[in-house]
């Protein structure tokens, strides 16, 4: 017997089928209406609320790294005075001349390993937090694996790295600087997640786990803050061209760090394509789409982490004859 015909022998059925079929589509029609309209015509908060043009600063963790460097820039450019945050004072002190020809800001710098963090590394900035206005962190910095590796050969060194500047670091570097903004009741904190946050990624899994942290952290200190008025965000990118990805074109699907930011702080306060999680967003409007598509779609379970492991054994493959082509060079 057919499915027409059961249903046509049972219309309270035939009609709960009907009912629910539309509720579904009605549903996801709305979502991407709602990703549409956020995409296009609605503007995020604005940086003005923050301090900019006011006096405020904003502190920005890995500033010499493409997307980094976008971030100091861009709000250099909107009005705030900048802190830069690294481990190398040269990098550090050309990006804060260039941003005080150009914007006209002050800047200061503080040379922090994040690689190796220790609480009493991050004294100096928590003493320029009671002294400055820092309403803006932005937690950029970041490290991920040289090439995709299996777990079980991922090197010690490369493995603590990763957890030291992706995790550690940037827990600490938000606990120097958040008591003010708290006080103030006023604040802003972005930290910089991945995609690899939403489907694990094999063969990086040192850092897919280590970005799913910060999501997870990112959600549970967005609610702690919110009554005080400081407001958190994890920003997701897919591929950005940076050093990092070793990507060097920009296409459809993967823009400029320029590109990149500026759909970020355009958009504080929207989630764009990470729609139904909290104090997440996907700015950058393909990766918004991406995201959207994936969650509504169910794109993410075991067929993407597939497809990853399949892609990142390729990459190594050819990582390693291209090292090695190099070693025989020499």
């Amino acid at each position: 017997m057919s499915l027409s015909t059961v249903l046509s022998d049972h219309p309270i059925a035939s009609s709960t089928f009907a009912l629910v079929g539309a509720v579904f589509v009605l549903s996801h029609a709305l979502s991407f209406v709602k990703l549409v309209s956020q995409l296009v015509l609605v503007k995020g908060k604005s940086l003005k609320s923050y301090g900019a043009g006011k006096g405020a600063w904003a502190a920005i963790t890995g500033p010499t790294g493409d997307i980094g460097t976008a971030f100091a820039h861009q709000i250099a450019k909107a009005g705030f005075n900048v802190v830069l945050i690294g481990r190398n004072p040269t990098k550090l002190g050309e990006i804060a001349e260039q941003l005080k020809s150009k914007y006209k800001v002050q800047t200061k710098e503080v040379v922090i390993d994040l690689g190796k963090p220790t609480p009493e590394a991050f004294e100096e900035l928590r003493s320029m937090g009671r002294e400055i206005e820092i309403n803006v962190l932005v937690n950029n910095a970041g490290v991920s694996h040289e090439m995709p590796v299996y777990f079980s050969e991922t090197e010690d060194e490369e493995l603590l790295s990763i957890l030291e500047v992706n995790t550690k670091s940037t827990l600490l570097i938000t606990k120097a600087l958040l008591p003010p903004m708290l006080a103030r009741k006023n604040g802003l904190i972005l930290t910089i997640g991945s995609f690899s946050a939403l489907v694990p990624s094999a063969m990086l899994a040192t850092y897919t786990g280590a970005k799913a942290f910060l999501e997870r952290w990112s959600q549970a200190l967005g609610e702690e803050t919110k009554e005080f008025g400081v407001d958190v965000r994890l920003v997701l990118p897919y591929f950005v061209v940076s050093n990092m990805s070793k990507i060097r074109r920009p296409s459809l699907l993967i823009p400029t760090a320029p590109a990149f930011v500026r759909a970020t702080l355009a958009s504080i306060g929207q989630a764009r394509g990470a729609a139904g999680r909290p104090y997440t967003s996907t700015p950058y409007w393909s990766h918004a789409v991406f995201d959207w598509a994936m969650g509504t779609f169910g794109l993410g379970g075991q067929f993407a982490i597939s497809k990853g492991l399949a892609m990142h054994k390729d990459i190594r493959r050819r990582a390693l004859a291209k090292k090695a082509r190099l070693a025989k060079s020499q």
